[in-house]
């Protein structure tokens, strides 16, 4: 391989001046994200502005025998955008740009630097709407949402981004540009390939546009707290609104989130009495009939003991305050380095699934604080343990993953997903064996082979060749 210099030299030459980057702030700043387990060590970072100088990249690159670490806002949570063994950080600040909007279509392509804030918001200006949130949506990118196939708090009503992707391009690993379906909305024309891209946790190579659909503003968006005396009572209550709303959001969250959150951000409860569980429910109340069934069986699940107490939101900025007792928790619980495992079974099965999770990991850790929530409306839960002062990083995370083998058993047993939105990454992959057959992931190996034949793409994440 050529030097250091020579490569730092090269690299710079493909980009801007002053965007390859190799100061050690930068480095540190853009070869990490939202886990805590890995200490970043990249070479150098670049942020290319064009498609073309991210295929001049990839292709430089292959050349020299340099991993490629894709970096959008950095928010994941599987270390799939951690260099930590100095890789080559491509990041997309610089490729924010939309365009293209066309409102017969409802589409609009966008480069992948854009946030997802950004998207909402421009889809507001046209009076619609992108439904993909998260309570990283002030700075996750657009790239790495699709990369990862994020969902967050409306999946119930409007899936997984995979599902608002239209078309793609991409630069794949071996430095070929490809246009991906051209947002066609029929194609049936053997493989999409675009499909392989969204979730491939840029392994296969690495976004640089995407035409995205935007969907029907949604009317008076109201937001309903309950009060939930136990886990099970939860599904019924689910069973019970979805006969006869459409929900846009139904998530869940445990007592003790509920205490670190009002603490940490000066919120009021959502009610005088603390109740065990709590139930977010989100629904379009566009006329008085909508609102006057949301009462119907508000009182019908109080009558069968399912619900305890509730509060329903009188405006917009009550809306957004309720909401705040489910997105605030996980800003919450950082500073507590919490140990996070984001696992999903079909929803029927979900009572029986958090019991059995629960009752291993209470037995396990019964010193240690553990906070639920998750999107129960789709089956996702998610599970952190919070690190206690007294233990180190190192030793904490060595104690939580002694007892992964239990919880992925059980997540196996359930053929439910190690992974539900955060991806494999690092932090998943010795764990991946436990939702992908052997067979699975050899065809994987093999799909990266041909996009990637050298390797170069993030290698070591998902899994290893």
């Amino acid at each position: 391989m050529t030097d250091t210099k020579q490569i730092i030299a090269g690299l710079s030459a493909l980009v801007d001046a002053g965007r390859c980057l190799t100061d050690a702030d930068s480095l540190q700043h853009y070869g990490c994200d939202w886990t805590r387990k890995y200490d970043p060590k990249p070479l150098a970072v670049v942020l290319p502005k064009t498609p073309d100088q991210v295929q001049a990249i990839v292709r430089y690159a292959n050349e020299h025998q340099l991993a490629l670490v894709p970096s959008g806002g950095r928010t994941g949570l599987s270390a799939a955008a951690v260099a930590a063994r100095g890789e080559v950080v491509v990041a997309f600040d610089l490729m924010n740009k939309i365009s293209d909007f066309n409102p017969v279509d409802r589409t609009v392509k966008c480069q992948p630097g854009v946030v997802t804030e950004q998207l909402q918001a421009f889809a507001r200006e046209q009076g619609l709407y992108y439904p993909v949130d998260f309570a990283s949506a002030g700075s996750s990118q657009l790239g790495g949402n699709i990369s990862t196939n994020a969902g967050g708090i409306k999946v119930i009503r409007y899936g997984m981004t995979r599902d608002w992707v239209k078309g793609l391009q991409v630069v794949t690993g071996a430095g070929e540009h490809l246009d991906l379906n051209g947002g066609l909305d029929k194609n049936a024309t053997g493989y999409d390939f675009r499909h392989l891209f969204i979730g491939a946790e840029g392994t296969l190579g690495m976004i640089v546009e995407a035409t995205m659909k935007l969907a029907r503003a949604p009317e008076n968006l109201t937001v309903l707290v309950l009060g939930v005396p136990q886990f099970r009572a939860i599904m019924q209550v689910l069973e019970a609104f979805q006969n006869r709303l459409d929900l846009t959001a139904f998530e869940f969250f445990s007592d003790k989130a509920v205490e670190l959150v009002t603490a940490h951000h000066d919120l009021p409860r959502p009610f005088a009495e603390a109740t065990p569980y709590y139930a977010l429910l989100e629904f379009e109340a566009a006329t008085g009939a909508v609102l006057d069934t949301a009462m119907e069986l508000f009182e019908h699940c109080m009558e069968q003991g399912w619900v305890l107490d509730g509060v329903i939101s009188q405006s917009e900025a009550q809306a957004a305050s309720l909401w705040r007792l489910r997105e605030g928790i996980s800003e919450t619980i950082a500073p507590f380095t919490p140990y996070k495992n984001d696992v999903s079974v079909v929803v029927s099965r979900v009572p029986d699934f958090l019991e059995e999770i629960d009752a291993i990991v209470s037995e396990r850790y019964p010193d240690f604080e553990i906070v639920w929530f998750g999107h129960i409306g789709d089956g996702n839960l998610h599970l952190n343990i919070l690190k206690p002062e007294s233990l180190t990083k190192e030793e904490f995370f060595a104690r939580c993953e002694q007892v992964n083998t239990q919880v992925f058993e059980t997540v196996r047993k359930y053929a439910g997903s190690v992974s539900a939105e955060h991806g494999v990454g690092l932090t998943k992959k010795p764990y991946l064996q436990y939702t992908r057959s052997p067979a699975e992931i050899d065809y994987m190996r093999a799909v990266k082979r041909v996009f990637d034949p050298n390797n170069v793409m993030n290698p070591g994440k998902v899994f290893d060749l």
